[in-house]
């Protein structure tokens, strides 16, 4: 299969973000292999839903998880739609292939009281590297932005006037995302010391020790390193998006708002986080009502 064209479809055209990308190029990879090894087909054209099941099967059979294997068929069937617009396949072959079942996984997020002591640690910095490590941990935590938004925003998207960075998501979609006074402080502080350092040499805001633009694996990296010593819990960018929603709606925030806060799509993407808050609640109530914790008479 010729998967190019498709790739520099949604990476251009959807903008979707470079580890999204590299995702679908590795599952349709794994699909072409298949199909040279198994059926000896190299067009797009010949494959049938038969085909599409017989692979599911064999990645059953190689001990994939249900969660990888869905990840895998939507990227093909993406692929396939993709093919039938531009009008190389008439039918999608995965169409009618059903997914496997996943139990359900609530967000991770880190205790209100870890993150204040995370924040705490990092915001002593008295270098350029140290405190922009703290500005990255900052804005993810109180924006809920994206790792992909986080690294593409320019100085000239943040309005200090009006306290508001215009991030583009997903879809190439933009919006406005608020902060605080405090940490309108802090950013002026940590441009003045990028000024410092770098003088004018790159427009992005978060940039590397050598002022270039930060890129995914070295915010990884920044995340991982700054999260470490506070939390036992997975250490990723995409953690303080889930610790944003979850804070925001245990101090009394609704759901609408923290929608176009995360820029979702829809509420049912935004109301996975009312489970967290749930089951925050039944801890709570659990360990303070006399009548929860009664023991039972022998």
């Amino acid at each position: 299969m010729n998967i190019s064209n498709f790739i520099q479809y949604i990476h251009q055209e959807k903008g979707y973000s470079a580890l999204t990308v590299k995702a679908y190029q590795n599952d349709l990879k794994s699909f072409d292999d298949f199909l040279s090894e198994q059926y000896d087909i190299e067009n797009a054209d010949e494959v049938t839903f038969d085909i599409v099941r017989s692979w599911v099967i064999s990645l059953i059979d190689e001990g994939k998880t249900n969660v990888t294997i869905n990840r895998k068929l939507s990227s093909l069937k993406s692929y396939f739609n993709y093919l039938q617009k531009i009008g190389e396949v008439k039918s999608n072959p995965v169409k009618n292939i059903r997914s496997m079942k996943t139990p359900e996984r609530l967000p991770v997020f880190i205790r209100q009281e870890d993150m204040e002591q995370v924040l705490i640690s990092l915001e002593e910095a008295d270098d350029f590297s140290g405190y922009r490590d703290f500005i990255v941990i900052e804005l993810l935590y109180v924006t809920g932005i994206r790792l992909s938004e986080l690294i593409n925003i320019k100085e000239e998207d943040i309005n200090l006037n009006e306290n508001l960075i215009k991030v583009t998501g997903k879809r190439n979609k933009e919006r406005l995302v608020p902060f605080s006074l405090k940490e309108h402080n802090y950013i002026i502080r940590y441009i003045n010391l990028k000024k410092e350092k770098f003088g004018e040499s790159s427009p992005y805001f978060i940039i590397t020790d050598k002022g270039k633009k930060a890129y995914e694996k070295f915010i990884y990296r920044l995340v991982n390193r700054s999260l470490s010593p506070f939390t036992g819990t997975k250490k990723s960018p995409h953690v303080l998006r889930h610790t944003f929603a979850t804070h925001m709606l245990n101090n009394g925030a609704d759901l609408n708002s923290i929608k176009e806060l995360l820029g979702h799509a829809n509420l049912a993407a935004t109301q996975v986080y009312t489970h967290n808050t749930i089951e925050q609640l039944k801890s709570i109530y659990n360990h303070a009502h006399p009548r929860a914790h009664i023991k039972k008479e022998v």
